[in-house]
């Protein structure tokens, strides 16, 4: 982005720190599948605190909300994101931040060895992304390992505050935390898995429920109010979208009913966001906030469906009536409807289409008055 305030690439762990500072890309990817990308979209990274995000959703699908959240909060912490702190109720404040983290992988299959475990997260990832690119950096991991010891204190002092399960052995917690963080993928598969949080827990490359809806709705609200570390407040007020960043540089933005958005790029500003995404978001926000009316007319009163039908672009006229509700018989200043057009042209399917839509919407305005009072036999 123009103007960028360049600072530097997360230092604190070495494997971060070689990362190319000039590295920029950025991926979207619609509900119903749409997908575009520019400049180094295809370049690795780890996911780090991305991680987070998808870790509490599996979280609350496996176990639900309540026994989640007896073990980690629900509020911002107003504190960095490794900060050594608990909530009142000696909790960690929420699920995006290290403490809360690595709570809810305390949660996640403790029965099972560390590499059944492990194996778990990957084929959730790999489900939530649609079977994109989900690897995992070796180097990465022993790299944060070795550079832990305050994730370790971190860990022990909320052993001392008795804020896991019982029987939790912290060295194999930290190597399954550690593990996930360094899980590696693209701009263009962190995009879909965006997208799945936007589409309610549906990857919208498969149509695969990977996540329960009312959970994708605690993550979204987790994300809008904590996703983006100590700026999280302010990203709310500025973009007011739900976020997820990582020190590694990566970011996922969340635009629900619409698309994912993922971008990497290395340099961070002074609370550990990606520069160039916060950047990016702040641009790109006011167009969806201030949303696109569908049914807009040209000067001939056209609307957007009066354009597919008649030039007989079904998928359009499919996007257009499923997810943007457009009015179904608009007339021209012919007095011509979209299903006028599709006729007059010969579009086979866009006629199925729009009678279908049709049919179904005279049905459904027929079922609401019969359940009118006065309206039936017995009243």
């Amino acid at each position: 982005m123009t103007n960028d305030v360049i600072l530097q690439v997360a230092d604190y762990i070495p494997q971060l720190a070689r990362c190319d500072p000039k590295k920029w890309g950025v991926a979207i990817c619609t509900i119903d599948g749409q997908r575009a990308v520019w400049g180094d979209y295809n370049t690795h990274w780890s996911l780090q605190s991305i991680s987070k995000a998808f870790t509490y959703g599996i979280a609350l699908d496996i176990l639900g909300d309540k026994t989640v959240h007896s073990f980690v909060g629900q509020e911002p912490s107003g504190r960095l994101f490794n900060d050594i702190s608990l909530n009142s109720n000696n909790q960690p404040h929420n699920p995006m931040i290290n403490a809360g983290s690595i709570v809810v992988l305390s949660l996640l299959k403790p029965d099972l060895y560390l590499s059944d475990r492990f194996e778990f997260i990957m084929d959730m990832f790999r489900k939530i992304s649609g079977s994109g690119t989900i690897g995992f950096s070796n180097s990465t991991y022993l790299s944060e390992r070795a550079t832990a010891d305050r994730n370790f204190a971190l860990a022990y002092f909320m052993r001392e505050h008795k804020c896991f399960p019982k029987n939790v052995n912290l060295n194999e917690l930290l190597d399954f935390y550690f593990q996930v963080c360094s899980i590696e993928t693209t701009c263009e598969s962190a995009a879909v898995m965006a997208a799945t949080l936007a589409n309610g827990g549906v990857c919208p490359v498969t149509g695969e429920v990977t996540l329960k809806n009312q959970s994708v709705r605690d993550v979204l609200s987790l994300m809008y109010s904590c996703g983006m570390y100590d700026y999280s407040g302010q990203f709310a007020f500025r973009v007011g979208l739900p976020a997820k960043s990582a020190v590694s540089g990566g970011m996922i933005l969340v635009i629900p009913n619409v698309m994912g958005i993922a971008m990497y790029s290395p340099p961070l500003d002074h609370t550990g966001n990606t520069v160039r995404g916060v950047n990016f978001s702040k641009v790109i926000s006011p167009f969806f906030l201030q949303g696109v009316k569908m049914n807009i007319r040209n000067y001939d009163d056209r609307t957007p469906l009066h354009v597919a039908a008649s030039e007989g672009k079904a998928e359009v006229v499919e996007f257009l009536i499923k997810y943007c509700k457009v009015e179904l018989e608009p007339r021209d200043r012919w007095k011509h409807t979209p299903l006028d057009n599709a006729r007059q042209f010969d579009h086979e399917a866009c006629v199925k289409l729009l009678e279908i839509s049709l049919e179904e919407k005279t049905a459904a305005l027929q079922n609401s008055v019969a359940k009118l009072p006065g309206l039936t036999g017995s009243d």
